[in-house]
């Protein structure tokens, strides 16, 4: 079902999220058209890769990185969206391995897998920011100061749909 606020929210069970319709691409019918799409992917790299040293503190895997990098491709049209995909694949594969070792770890992994994901659902680069707070959170860090770093990264025609998305999806300790 969807929002009764007209926000175009489709929800779950319990009143959980699944998808914010702002996000389906235009080609697939929604409002997102791909100059927006390209830059939401941009900005989930960037959120990806300000964390992304706690994962490579911890593993010498290369999945990550070069998911933000083919993140960053496809914004530039470099890669396609099955490319993308794979190296989402690779990066959460990453985070899996050293699940045991350190919770900010995985999350940065998991941030990189959602920054190029972002490629396949534009909604996915609020995955990128989620896993990027958890991992700083689980580092010990503060999580307020760098959701004010991702915001301050969100391009300005963006800022207003990605914020409203956020505060709609983030739990209350990352807002």
């Amino acid at each position: 079902m969807t929002s009764p606020s007209g926000r175009g929210l489709l929800f779950g069970g319990e009143g959980f999220i699944m998808r914010d319709l702002r996000f389906v691409a235009a080609h697939r019918g929604g409002p997102l058209e791909i100059a927006q799409h390209r830059l939401l992917s941009v900005w989930a790299a960037d959120c990806a890769q300000h964390v992304l040293t706690h994962f490579e503190s911890c593993s010498a895997d290369a999945q990550p990185r070069c998911a933000i990098e083919l993140a960053r491709a496809w914004a530039r049209g470099e890669i396609s969206v099955g490319d993308a995909q794979k190296a989402a694949v690779a990066a959460h594969a990453a985070a899996r391995a050293v699940m045991s070792q350190s919770a900010s770890a995985t999350a940065a992994a998991r941030a990189a897998g959602h920054a190029v994901a972002t490629a396949h659902m534009a909604d996915h680069c609020l995955g990128a920011a989620w896993y990027a707070l958890k991992s700083v959170a689980a580092a010990g860090a503060a999580a307020n100061l760098e959701r004010s770093w991702q915001i301050e990264q969100i391009p300005d025609a963006l800022r207003e749909l990605v914020v409203s998305a956020l505060d709609n999806r983030l739990p209350s300790c990352y807002t």
